[in-house]
């Protein structure tokens, strides 16, 4: 249990966040690379044309140099064929919490991959879908009881998704279960976290539940996908969650020309959740992509702004597989659509010089209450986004050119003082001379002090 004691100005002002921590426990205090990480979504069904774990290794180290610290991979547990979608069916409707689907490879290969992972310095986690099992899965037939029933006896099918059928969060033998499933993999695979698909699906004492039971093999990584404005309780569970509500926001923006102080005034509120957990912002994943959009048909010319924003400011980034191409195509999900890659990753410098300042600087520790955010006045506060993160003597200074248009403007702060170096183009610049910049469209800077 944690009591907050938050200090929040907008606009031009301080977002910081400290805490007096009353009772402590291993979940409240993330292990040291929880704070520094990077999030890679790997699709393995489209990262390769084999599509295999093998076949995803060898690009393991090619990512490794990209700043890539965790690996995140879509469901690897083996698809229902019942009233599957498409001739390929979905990775979220599994058929069994404790195999290797197939497609994939076998649980050998897994084994290797996380193996190799490891070796090169990764982090991996799988995704966990907890709420729910394609029709065919083991347990239908095992334990009927395990799920929930329409009142003609019949499987519930869940919310929008008729492939899928909704498990029983009141039958406790479920429960055991799907928390030795868990402990499965942490014990056979030394796998170091999980994404937990529709976390806020599942009642959350089920996750209070779960966590401790399985870290007792190992201290994990939680990544929820769930918004911590709309579900606070679970906040206290997961170590990240995800930023729904300003993934919304800011497409909204973009597209609907909403004004840009919406979107600062949306960061306040996440502010003041406070440094318990973290959030995970982007600009893509697998379910934007295949059902909303590319992040340049959400983003359009602030695409790359938005990329800057999501690793630098307080949380943890999320990067989907294909954005270091860049990726302009809406991959299909039930069916073989391989990312075509190319030998020119034009991306992967950008991201490698926002991912290894992540890391590095602990002016951009995610979840630390040492650091904080400080957003800049400018003569353009319509169009400009500036702000400050700083954590002691250390200091990131990000601005971005969140319009459609060329933008001639002044920081008109004087939180903005010194001498920075610009990490992209290694200039060096003295903001006690002048605080002038004449930015086109799509511009960003990062400046490190």
């Amino acid at each position: 249990m944690k009591k907050w004691i938050l200090s929040t100005i907008i606009g031009a002002g301080m977002i910081s966040c400290t805490t007096q921590n009353i009772n402590k426990s291993t979940m409240d205090f993330p292990k040291e690379w929880k704070h520094t990480t990077n999030i890679y979504e790997v699709n393995v069904r489209q990262y390769t044309e084999e599509g295999t774990f093998r076949a995803f290794e060898k690009e393991m180290p090619r990512l490794k140099a990209m700043g890539v610290k965790t690996l995140w991979f879509m469901p690897i547990t083996p698809i229902a064929q019942q009233n599957k979608k498409g001739s390929m069916g979905s990775p979220y409707a599994a058929s069994d919490y404790v195999s290797i689907n197939p497609e994939f490879g076998t649980m050998a290969d897994f084994k290797h991959m996380v193996n190799a992972a490891h070796r090169l310095g990764f982090k991996v986690i799988i995704d966990w879908v907890a709420n729910h099992t394609g029709w065919d899965h083991v347990w239908t037939k095992t334990h009927p009881e395990f799920y929930l029933k329409d009142p003609d006896g019949k499987f519930h099918i869940a919310s929008g998704m008729d492939d899928i059928i909704e498990l029983d969060y009141k039958n406790q033998e479920m429960r055991k279960a799907m928390i030795d499933a868990m402990k499965f993999w942490v014990k056979e695979t030394n796998i170091d976290g999980f994404r937990c698909d529709l976390a806020s699906w599942v009642e959350v004492d089920f996750w209070q539940q779960a966590r401790p039971e399985v870290e007792t093999i190992k201290p994990l990584f939680w990544l929820g996908e769930f918004d911590e404005l709309e579900n606070p309780e679970y906040g206290k569970v997961f170590d990240a969650s995800y930023s729904w509500k300003w993934m919304h926001a800011s497409n909204d923006y973009y597209n609907k020309n909403q004004p840009l102080h919406d979107l600062k005034n949306l960061l306040e509120q996440y502010a003041k959740i406070g440094n318990g957990s973290m959030r995970a912002w982007f600009t893509s994943n697998h379910d934007e992509n295949s059902w909303n959009g590319t992040e340049y048909e959400k983003y359009g010319v602030i695409t790359k702004p938005m990329a800057v924003f999501s690793v630098t400011w307080n949380g943890v980034p999320l990067l989907y597989s294909g954005q270091e191409l860049p990726n302009n195509k809406r991959l299909e999900f039930f069916e073989k659509d391989a990312i075509k890659w190319t030998n020119n990753y034009q991306n992967a410098t950008f991201y490698k010089t926002l991912l290894n300042l992540k890391s590095s600087n602990p002016a951009l520790r995610g979840g630390d209450p040492a650091a904080s955010t400080y957003i800049l006045n400018t003569t353009a506060n319509e169009k400009i986004f500036a702000y400050v993160r700083k954590n002691g003597e250390h200091e990131i200074l990000v601005v971005l050119n969140m319009s459609k248009d060329p933008v001639e403007f002044t920081i008109e702060d004087d939180y903005l003082s010194g001498a920075f170096v610009n990490v992209f183009d290694g200039s060096k610049r003295d903001f006690n001379q002048g605080k002038y910049f004449n930015f086109q469209v799509s511009d960003y800077a990062v400046f490190e002090k």
